[in-house]
């Protein structure tokens, strides 16, 4: 079709011409005169622009009302009569009549039905076996799959009929045209002279001539003009087109439409790659599917998992229900970034020379801190309370030898994680054992320790300057624990010294310089710096404070540093003796400024670029970790409800736990929950380092808790709260007072014990029959008391033949309440009237006694 004016077209869609030119211009066609032509692509271009604001307008169109209400009000006026004659009297009543209807759109009925029915089909399918779900779901689906096959069917026949239906209309309309047509001869006369052939072997083939009347004129062959351009639409499966279709007509017929027809139904299921993190929700997941909320909850109810729109589910339990509802499964890495950081600690460089870091382990009292006090000159032990070590202190120590790390780990059982967190930074485990006390348990359990972490342990063997001390005697039994000294054929140097009197201290610092020459320990010191956490604690006046082992690299003032949940700018740095320096390298521990929060123990540390990449990956660590979390605890829910029947009658003892440093915190947790007993157990409502503020009260408050207090003390704020809501609050610097005083609130919680103390005992001499009284046996108090309201039993030859009470206790004809040793009297026992000469009658209480853990 050849292209038309903006004229043409505008007449022939029939709106005006400035109309048309300004909708051209809304799509972006820069014709401005009438006259122009607009091609066939712009005509598309105006049609697909008019087909979306069209879908758009219905869309979002909200004219048409769902309900609405007629009403309507009527007045009459009726007459009354009332009376004869001249008396007669008419009386007007005015009566108003009012009338209301409502009409509902059908489409809301059809759909609150239609909720009805899903609603109901949901509350009887949870009704359902697994196996009458599985059959119904299979009847669904045949029968779902029988009505699209029957819907395909007619839909075809329908497009069949429609086409000979328009077959026989153009048959009938060409029949009409050529009947109203006038006839033309059907064999035009040619001239046959000379003159005539000449003429026509000038002529163009094809043109005819005829004769009339006797004159040659020329006849023209009827020419066809062909029909408007009509522009049709039709919509298939795969796009929208416009589309030109031309009609030819040769020798009066016209060429036949190939019938079409707009939409087609889809032949499979749409399978799509479902990615799913560690942790999603039930609306994400169903969004991800392309499908509504309710066909997921359905699904997993037919799974036998009851769940809500909100409701986080784990990974695996995800996956299932994607593979249930015929998706594709893909499982997602959420650890980019941590892969980032971790090709971070990797970064190559040139490798140097580092000190070794030396973990200091042993037993309570086996001289561990007064070892490294004489190592640095210090007098650390006298700053902790009880003269223990209570968390992990880290020094920087410079030698003629050469320059060594210290971690100076607690001796006490209750920090065993601790110790096990020091033996994984470190490189060389010093194992002090006390002469004359030998190997403890808690020397076994640091040699475990030193093994689980894959380091050489170096023994020192302490207070040999002793009367009583016995090298030999320790070394037999740490070969006992395959630990065997290097003259007798073993691995491990053994070191004979004196912490009180420095004897053999030098000998110690050679074997630890040796050994770490024999490792050769080498870091990058050039580049970002990575390390670990060995203590954190939060100041009241500088915040958050960490104590970092750098292990590679080189930590500056101003790095952005990441660690845990934490992240942020280090502000300052200072070393082991409390001096402010710029920069760490490897094997350097400094206490660290500009945390946003406490980090664990234990944690890593880590430069990263900037501070936004760090806060990124934290946000994304607490994220993940509370996602977890809480799916962990929806599966467990209901295996809680359960074991919760088996505790109703288990006596809880809630804490609110505060100390100065992360250790302390984790060291008491630990060791008071090991106090728990099938009775009684102890709840930390929270635990936190810092001092006690109003939030930790009124925590307590709430939970009816006990506050700890282990070297922190609570402000002004929190004081006032305690003494006018009277709440317990304890303060400690020595864990042993806490976990024994703790152990004793525990028993006094415990159920307590009854115990039979038996207070006197009678012989039956002689037995008396009384009308009032019935049996009567008259007896002789041989020990102890009898008291008329104590429990008896009834003993004959020794053994018991009735347990009851006392019915009536007599001196004389008096009635008394007890009898002592050495007296008559006369005893009623309640219901047993089998009472024989020569039996014994026992007296006994229940004494309350109090449990202990």
């Amino acid at each position: 079709m050849s292209d038309v004016t903006v004229r043409q077209f505008a007449n022939d869609v029939g709106i005006p011409v400035e109309r048309l030119l300004s909708q051209l211009h809304d799509v972006g066609v820069s014709l401005k005169d009438a006259d122009e032509k607009i091609s066939v692509d712009d005509k598309m271009r105006l049609l697909d622009h008019l087909s979306s604001k069209r879908g758009a307008s219905e869309t979002t169109s909200t004219a048409e009302p769902k309900k609405i209400t007629l009403k309507r009000r009527t007045v009459t006026e009726l007459r009354q009569t009332s009376g004869q004659g001249p008396s007669k009297t008419t009386k007007a009543v005015s009566v108003e009549v009012r009338k209301q209807r409502t009409y509902v759109k059908r489409s809301v009925i059809t759909e609150e039905v239609q909720q009805a029915a899903e609603q109901k089909a949901a509350d009887e399918l949870s009704k359902l076996t697994d196996e009458q779900k599985a059959e119904i779901a299979l009847r669904e689906h045949n029968e779902r799959k029988r009505v699209e096959e029957e819907a395909l069917k007619v839909e075809t026949e329908r497009v069949a009929e429609e086409a000979r239906k328009a077959e026989e209309a153009r048959k009938a309309e060409d029949e009409a045209r050529r009947a109203a047509e006038p006839r033309k001869p059907a064999v035009p006369v040619v001239d046959e002279s000379e003159e005539g052939r000449k003429k026509r072997a000038g002529e163009k083939p094809g043109t005819p001539k005829a004769k009339k009347d006797g004159k040659r004129v020329k006849v023209d062959q009827e020419v066809l003009q062909e029909p408007s351009e009509r522009e049709e639409l039709h919509i298939t499966a795969e796009k929208s087109s416009l589309r030109r279709k031309k009609k030819t007509r040769s020798s009066g017929t016209v060429a036949p439409r190939a019938p079409q027809h707009g939409f087609e139904m889809p032949t499979a299921p749409v399978v799509r790659a479902v990615g799913i993190p560690e942790t999603i929700t039930v609306a994400d997941l169903a969004q991800k599917m392309s499908v509504k909320a309710a066909e997921v909850i359905k699904t997993m109810m037919t799974m036998g998992t009851m769940v809500t729109i909100n409701q986080v589910l784990d990974q695996a339990t995800a996956a299932v229900v994607v593979e249930e509802m015929g998706h594709e499964v893909k499982l997602l890495r959420e650890d980019a970034l941590e892969e980032v950081l971790d090709r971070g600690k990797s970064a190559e460089g040139e490798q140097v020379s580092r000190a070794p870091v030396v973990t200091i382990m042993g037993h309570v009292d086996h001289g561990k801190t007064t070892l490294l006090d004489y190592i640095r000159r210090t007098k650390v032990a006298e700053g902790e309370a009880g003269g223990i070590t209570q968390h992990i202190g880290a020094y920087h120590v410079e030698t003629a030898k050469g320059n060594i790390t210290f971690l100076d780990t607690p001796g006490h059982a209750a920090f065993t994680a601790m110790r096990a967190r020091g033996a994984k930074a470190t490189d060389i485990v010093v194992l002090v054992v006390a002469a004359d006390d030998g190997v403890m348990p808690q020397t076994k359990e640091a040699i475990q320790h030193a093994r689980a972490a894959g380091v050489p342990l170096v023994v020192a063997v302490n207070k040999v300057d002793k009367p009583e001390a016995n090298a030999d005697r320790v070394r037999q039994e740490l070969t006992q624990e395959q630990v065997i000294p290097e003259d007798w054929g073993g691995d491990s140097m053994f070191v004979s010294l004196s912490a009180k009197t420095g004897q053999g201290v030098d000998a110690l610092l050679d074997a630890i310089l040796l050994q770490s020459e024999v490792m050769e320990l080498r870091a990058v010191k050039d580049g970002p710096a990575h390390g670990v956490v060995i203590e954190s604690r939060l100041d009241k006046g500088r915040g958050p404070v960490a104590t970092v082992l750098v292990q590679a690299g080189t930590l500056r003032k101003g790095d952005v540093i990441l660690s845990g949940y934490e992240y942020g700018r280090v502000r300052a740095m200072s070393d082991a003796l409390g001096r402010s320096i710029d920069e760490a390298g490897p094997s350097t521990p400094v206490e660290v400024l500009g945390l946003s929060g406490v980090p664990k123990a234990g944690d890593d540390v880590v430069v990263v670029v900037d501070e936004r990449k760090a806060r990124e990956v934290a946000l994304f660590r607490q994220g993940k970790f509370r996602d977890v979390k809480l799916a962990s605890q929806q599966q467990t829910k209901l295996e809680d409800v359960f074991s919760n029947l088996d505790e109703g009658k288990l006596r809880t003892l809630n804490l609110v736990v505060k100390a100065d440093v992360h250790g302390s915190v984790e060291a008491i947790c630990h060791a008071l929950t090991a106090l728990a007993t099938d009775e009684v157990k102890v709840k930390i409502v929270t635990s936190g380092v810092g001092g006690i503020t109003e939030s930790d009260v009124n925590l307590a408050v709430a939970s009816n808790a006990v506050v700890i207090g282990f070297n922190v003390r609570a402000d002004s704020t929190a004081k006032r709260m305690i003494d006018d809501a009277g709440v317990d609050l304890h303060y400690y610097s020595i864990i042993y007072e806490v976990i024994d005083e703790v152990k004793r609130s525990l028993s006094g919680m415990l159920a307590p014990e009854f115990k039979e103390q038996i207070i006197g005992l009678a012989e039956v001499r002689q037995v008396f029959n009384s009308p009032k009284l019935g049996m009567i046996a008259g007896c002789m108090v041989v020990d102890g008391v009898i008291k008329r309201s104590s429990p008896i039993r009834v003993l004959r030859n020794n053994v018991v033949v009735f347990e009851g009470e006392l019915e009536s206790l007599r001196r004389f004809k008096d009635d008394v309440n007890e009898v002592r040793m050495g007296t008559e009297c006369g005893i009623g026992v309640k219901k047993y009237d089998d009472v024989k000469e020569g039996d014994q009658i026992e007296v006994y209480e229940r004494v309350k006694v109090a449990r202990k853990l």
